[in-house]
């Protein structure tokens, strides 16, 4: 295929560096190709959708079940207290398929998140800001300083909810294309942050009050006075982020980076491939930024307004809380607004927004380029919902903890088994709370009974549900994050994105046990404020 012309000031791509096929490089390069048979997303889940209807039927046949482990009278927990494979084969199942569709899809709940969040990032894409704030990092940037700057960003991007997946990994990819590197690399960087080191941060998150909920339901089965904070593991959270950013940036530097070679642009989407990407800024384009900004200190402002005062309209209207409060919840609308205020000051100083039109054409063109991502969505959001109806993926989770629980360990060596059982529950449930939901009431009294926290029994929860996050195409936003992939080469294929991820996901679980096993039992350090080591009744 002859390779697109490079439009006038486009980045040099740099030569291909010797190829160093070392042992672990063919293992990738195997994963790769073995994954790449698969057929396309679409019609892969489209096949798994399809497939797991069939297998409901032969597990409802067999009558495969096992005993809920949740307490008497949960949510959702069968009077008979087993939880039963269900069969879409039949008359009840095929109905439940028909009129389920449209909702399967219209309830997948990345979609609304990303389209919402594409209608300000279409505008702050037209109006150049987008391209401006690129050129702003990149322009006399240290190479590796970008990539440790983008791995730090994603993992501290999981405060903000949706805000990492959305924006900040196809930022990163026009990061590295602007330096003349691969921007799958870039990519890559930031999905491990975001997603592979979804359990660490600096600050407390939306998803710490509602684990932290599910553990204390969990350990008032042993002990009916015990309170778990959203704290638990805030300790371990801090010092975590520093380790996967460290560890991240290495993979991405030394093992990823070189595998991926030299970009070849002749596979891209032209639209994507901006020439003018790397020229510097000009005074009018650095006025805009300075009028931008002022914007989005205004909308912090009144992010501010809506949730720090004891009256914030955002608080939860009952409790007070911050955490668990509506500002939170619709996070993705000030994503929206953010892009929106960034987008129109910065486009009415260059002249490239300048009226509701120009907003508009923002907007529709921030939607036209998620055609494939819509498409991949809507056979994803049918598998998904059946793997769910079936109740296979409840099965999988109760009968991997009870494996656990037969090998019959009790030193600190059970959590190495505990994290890499959890890693392999989440590469077929997605969510942290329904896999959690589903197995703390298995782990943490039984870990309990043995002598340790339930604070500590969370925490290795987290390790093993985030480090399999960036290989599983079970997570919701992998789908999103495919799509994107494909605009910069549209042969990507699932083994593609597997293979680029891997080294993130091996050395995240390596370099996490041994730092989890180092701060609680070698140094004997707690994990959060409050939070003991070992629990001792009564």
């Amino acid at each position: 295929m002859t390779e697109l012309p490079k439009p006038a000031g486009a980045p040099a791509m740099p030569d291909a560096p010797p190829e160093r096929r070392n042992a672990f490089t063919r293992f990738l390069d195997s994963v790769e190709w073995l994954g790449n048979l698969l057929p396309h997303p679409v019609t892969l889940f489209a096949l798994l959708a399809v497939g797991m209807v069939l297998l409901s039927g032969l597990f409802g046949w067999m009558g495969l079940a096992v005993e809920d482990p949740r307490p008497v009278g949960a949510a959702g927990r069968a009077e008979d207290g087993m939880i039963r494979a269900v069969s879409l084969m039949d008359g009840d199942g095929l109905r439940r398929i028909f009129t389920g569709m449209v909702g399967n899809f219209t309830g997948f709940a990345p979609l609304g998140v990303v389209l919402v969040a594409m209608l300000g990032i279409g505008v702050a894409e037209k109006s150049g800001i987008l391209s401006a704030l690129v050129r702003g990092i990149v322009l006399g940037a240290s190479r590796n300083m970008v990539t440790v700057a983008i791995v730090f960003a994603g993992v501290i991007s999981n405060t903000a909810s949706e805000l990492g997946y959305v924006v900040l990994i196809p930022l990163a990819g026009a990061v590295f294309y602007s330096l003349g590197r691969h921007p799958l690399a870039g990519m890559a960087a930031a999905f491990a942050g975001v997603s592979g080191g979804y359990s660490a941060n600096l600050l407390i998150g939306t998803i710490d009050p509602l684990l932290a909920g599910i553990t204390e339901e969990a350990a008032q089965l042993i002990d009916p006075a015990y309170a778990v904070n959203a704290t638990a593991s805030y300790y371990f959270m801090v010092v975590s982020t520093f380790l996967v950013t460290v560890v991240g940036s290495l993979v991405s530097i030394y093992i990823v980076e070189p595998k991926l070679g030299a970009y070849d642009n002749s596979r891209a989407d032209p639209e994507i491939l901006d020439g003018a990407s790397v020229a510097p800024l000009d005074a009018r384009e650095k006025k805009g930024l300075k009028v931008a900004g002022l914007a989005f200190l205004g909308v912090l402002a009144l992010m501010a307004l809506t949730l720090v005062p004891d009256w914030g309209v955002l608080r939860d209207p009952e409790t007070g809380d911050q955490l668990r409060s509506p500002f939170f919840t619709g996070f993705v609308v000030w994503i929206l607004f953010f892009f929106l205020a960034l987008g129109f000051a910065y486009g009415r100083v260059v002249g490239t927004v300048r009226n509701d039109r120009d907003i508009i054409d923002g907007m529709a063109h921030g939607l036209s380029t998620l055609g494939l991502y819509i498409v991949i969505v809507f056979f994803a959001a049918q598998f998904v919902a059946f793997f769910g109806w079936t109740n296979l993926g409840a099965i999988t989770a109760v009968s991997g903890a009870n494996f656990l629980d037969d090998m019959g360990l009790t030193g600190p060596a059970l959590f190495v088994g505990f994290i890499i059982v959890c890693a392999f529950v989440n590469l077929m449930l997605g969510s942290a709370s329904a896999q959690w939901a589903m197995t703390a009431p298995i782990f943490v009294p039984m870990l309990m009974l043995i002598g340790y926290s339930p604070e500590v029994i969370q925490t290795a929860y987290r390790i093993g549900d985030s480090t399999t996050n960036i290989i599983t195409p079970m997570m919701s936003y992998f789908g999103l994050i495919l799509a994107w992939a494909t605009r910069y080469d549209r042969e990507v294929g699932i083994g593609t994105m597997i293979a680029m991820m891997l080294p993130y996901s091996i050395f995240f679980t390596i370099g996490w046990i041994a730092l989890f096993f180092l701060w609680v039992f070698g140094l004997g350090l707690p994990v959060g404020p409050g939070s003991p080591t070992y629990y001792v009744p009564g």
